[in-house]
């Protein structure tokens, strides 16, 4: 049995959620990206695709993994093993972990927004379950554009923005050390999304923290995922697309001017 290594290492043990991992590589067109980590594998006895963005175990491996930024290819990848799940009814399960999307010229270059647009459009009309869970940065369109699901999970001490606190800072103030007042304003804790209703539920973490218990905390993750999975079976494919759409149609107000 091949080892299912996804997200960072020291956050989450997949293996210990999965077994008779199978990794596929490449999007059929240009590259394979290393930041995205997609294949099948089985859930108890259920046969599930997996997806997730990894950043790494250790300074070379970060390299290679490009601390999970995904480039347009990656997308691209990630998509393709999803229409596979569609075509053999295969539940998809999603975690995410990243700052943000690749933003260099070649990403650009090969058309980075257009790929994310795509997976939100096309993760949209899906036929089959997708749960997504946040285990560490949910950075910014790089996680969105694996983050369209029927459930959005979402660990303790993870955090899921359109922007880095630092960013946020460096564009309103214009001086980074206003951090803290950003992030306190981007209610990016899940506590904070939860009550706003971009996720749907909290996952707990160990005393200290995931990485002081990968095991526990991938335990954790293992029976929301199963229990979330078991409800979303339960309801009709044509219901499951509406809820979806409606879900993401909630979030956000939208104010009309009277003038």
């Amino acid at each position: 049995m091949a080892t299912c290594h996804l997200g960072s290492v020291s956050r989450l043990h997949a293996s210990s959620i999965f077994k008779d991992w199978t990794e596929l590589h490449g999007d059929r067109q240009f590259r394979d990206d290393h930041a995205c980590v997609a294949g099948f594998a089985m859930l108890n006895d259920e046969p599930v695709a997996v997806i997730g963005q990894q950043k790494g175990k250790d300074v070379r491996d970060n390299v290679y993994r490009n601390f999970a930024q995904m480039h347009p290819e990656g997308y691209r990848k990630a998509l393709r093993v999803m229409r596979l799940a569609e075509k053999f009814l295969r539940p998809i399960i999603i975690f995410i972990d990243t700052q943000g999307a690749y933003p260099g010229i070649g990403a650009e270059e090969r058309g980075q927004a257009e790929a994310i647009a795509r997976n939100i459009l096309e993760m949209s009309t899906i036929r089959v379950p997708i749960i997504c869970t946040v285990i560490g940065e949910g950075g910014s369109g790089g996680a969105l554009g694996i983050g369209y699901g029927d459930r959005v999970l979402m660990m303790e001490n993870a955090y899921y923005s359109v922007i880095t606190p630092e960013g946020c800072a460096s564009i309103l103030w214009r001086d980074a050390k206003f951090a803290n007042r950003a992030a306190e304003c981007l209610k990016m804790t899940a506590v904070d999304l939860l009550k706003l209703g971009i996720i749907d539920e909290v996952i707990p973490e160990p005393m200290g923290g995931a990485h002081r218990g990968p095991v526990e905390a991938a335990d954790n993750v293992r029976s929301f995922i199963e229990r979330n999975l078991t409800e979303l079976k339960k309801i009709k494919t044509e219901t499951l697309l509406q809820e979806r759409f409606e879900k993401y149609r909630r979030i956000g107000i939208f104010h009309e001017s009277t003038a």
